[in-house]
């Protein structure tokens, strides 16, 4: 598959473990060395200034979304190639996602959290197709991945849901994950409930 355009999810917060920082700047570097281009928070904190920065220091595009209350506090990064000010957190999300190849998470903190747990429902849902990956950078995500297991393994969640997502532990995974990241349709999100009426 070819990978023109990417969303990134991650944090904003400028004191968690520098393994995390150097980790999005990496991911950034990788992303633009591929000629893919990053859609993010447009945060110039954290692991999304690193993320932007890495991407920026090898040439590549970067565009932000951000509500314009963030803005107003000066949280945006205004070195990217392009910040788009929304009036809100659900128009950003909605935006951060749109007609992107593929939803990035690194590690973050809720906002993060909302953001991978909304897109992997809008997958369910067939709203959103594309490949959700977890950069699971120092066994971060795993409680994550254990609640979604537990979901699967209580019934609240199909077995085939696990291949909406893939995992895996460092950004240079990042692109090859995405492209062999299983093809989900529409018709997927119906898996459940025809297996149920085969029984």
């Amino acid at each position: 598959m070819e990978i023109k355009k990417v969303c990134v999810f991650c944090a904003s917060s400028d004191f968690s473990d520098q393994l995390y920082l150097n980790s999005a700047y990496r991911l950034g570097e990788i992303l633009a060395g591929e000629s893919i281009s990053v859609v993010y928070g447009g945060g110039s904190a954290g692991l999304m200034g690193r993320l932007a920065e890495g991407a920026l220091s090898r040439g590549g595009s970067v565009y932000g979304i951000i509500p314009k209350f963030m803005y107003d506090l000066e949280w945006g990064h205004n070195g990217i190639t392009d910040l788009k000010i929304v009036d809100t957190m659900n128009e950003r999300k909605e935006l951060m996602i749109k007609d992107t190849d593929a939803a990035i998470a690194l590690p973050g903190g809720s906002g993060t959290f909302e953001e991978l747990f909304e897109t992997i429902t809008l997958k369910r849902l067939g709203v959103y197709l594309s490949p959700i990956i977890f950069v699971n950078i120092n066994g971060f995500f795993n409680p994550c991945i254990e609640l979604l297991e537990r979901a699967i393994s209580e019934n609240f969640m199909d077995e085939r849901n696990r291949l909406m997502w893939k995992v895996v532990s460092e950004p240079h995974e990042v692109v090859q994950a995405i492209k062999d990241s299983p093809e989900w349709s529409v018709e997927a999100r119906n898996f459940a409930t025809l297996k149920k009426e085969s029984l």
